[in-house]
């Protein structure tokens, strides 16, 4: 269970409010975690541990899945914010 020190914070990671900025974020978490499961090779149960969390929280549209953004999860009251998302 060592190896899940080093993925279960990838979960807390939070979206950006920003929406042009989703697909970066994805990209940047698919590529963390492509590399480290091709460098560390964690065990098959902390693989499975981390797949089925992520599973939950991306199936329960919590908005921190960054697979992909919910269609019936609204934004924060933040991100309507011009001087947050604007510039």
């Amino acid at each position: 269970m060592y190896c899940l020190q080093w993925l279960l914070p990838v979960l807390l990671i939070p979206k950006p409010l920003n929406p042009a900025l989703w697909f970066n974020h994805s990209m940047f978490m698919g590529f963390y975690l492509l590399s480290f499961l091709l460098e560390r090779k964690p065990c098959t149960i902390c693989a499975l541990v981390f797949l089925a969390a992520l599973f939950l929280i991306c199936y329960s549209c919590w908005g921190n899945c960054f697979l992909y953004h919910c269609q019936d999860a609204s934004l924060p009251d933040a991100a309507h914010d011009p001087a947050i998302v604007g510039t």
